[in-house]
């Protein structure tokens, strides 16, 4: 798996260590990915959230379908462009997306709760 180095150093030394998880997302979330649910659902806990758009997502199927969503509804590049771990279990993420979605361009930051197992227990995104 390839991470971007993003263009500020302190991301780019930052996200080499990023826990397993949050890798595995990310390289399911590359927009020109084909999604593979197995890998994908194997960073999330069973119960866990996903919030997106002002919506929830809970457990493995209703994630395995806002992803379907994401996948399907626009076209978009996504740049990581700010990596911060704020403790042992949150961690904070800024993409700038570029894309056919209503507004064309926006930072999105990513934030991520894992469990005790480190499996992502909730991400919320948000602009």
């Amino acid at each position: 798996m390839t991470i971007p180095t993003p263009p500020d150093p302190s991301v780019a030394e930052t996200v080499k260590h990023l826990p397993h998880a949050i890798t595995t997302f990310l390289r399911e979330e590359e927009p020109d990915r084909k999604p593979n649910h197995a890998d994908l659902l194997t960073a999330f806990a069973p119960d866990a959230t996903v919030l997106d758009d002002d919506k929830t997502y809970s457990g493995h199927d209703e994630i395995r379908a806002w992803r379907d969503k994401t996948t399907n509804e626009f076209t978009y590049t996504a740049e990581l462009t700010h990596a911060v771990k704020l403790d042992d279990t949150h961690w904070d993420l800024t993409h700038h997306l570029v894309g056919d979605f209503p507004g064309g361009e926006v930072d999105l930051i990513y934030r991520f709760t894992l469990n005790a197992d480190g499996e992502i227990a909730a991400l919320e995104i948000a602009p």
